[in-house]
């Protein structure tokens, strides 16, 4: 005899796998983010990978050669900030957009966003679950208390 909670169960089993393959597909879109910052006089280019891993290091220009030790060091790490700060724009855009509804993270953060009006108030649950909750045991049998 089914139970009157397989519905319900197969419910939640269904959004669980859903959510995984959500999670895994955002993993992989993460994984594959790139950014790239140029400096001024594009003296250098740096490409770094979504955890801030540099996979370039380009001099477009012959600028750099003009340029003092300590100069070109300097522009070197100011450009490197520049696209860590974009990859970690572009991480936290793939990871928590879906979670504020397109909305970007950066937004949440200025404060242009209510996060209250993100979450709703209400949690969504089934009505069994949520009678059990306020009633307690006796409500979800025979539709009533015992």
């Amino acid at each position: 005899m089914p139970s009157p909670y397989d519905q319900q169960i197969e419910d939640l089993l269904t959004e669980y796998r859903s959510a995984r393959e959500q999670a895994v597909d955002t993993h992989r879109r993460i994984s594959e983010i790139e950014a790239t910052a140029t400096a001024p006089r594009r003296s250098v280019k740096v490409t770094v990978g979504a955890q801030g891993q540099v996979t370039a290091l380009e001099f477009p220009t012959s600028a750099y050669r003009t340029m003092a030790g300590k100069e070109l060091s300097k522009v070197i790490v100011s450009t490197l900030e520049k696209a860590r700060a974009k990859a970690l724009e572009q991480v936290m855009e793939t990871a928590l957009g879906p979670l504020l509804g397109g909305l970007t993270p950066a937004a949440l953060a200025r404060g242009d966003i209510d996060p209250r009006a993100l979450i709703p108030e209400d949690v969504r649950m089934p009505d069994a679950v949520r009678a059990y909750i306020e009633q307690g045991l006796g409500a979800t049998k025979a539709g009533g208390r015992e």
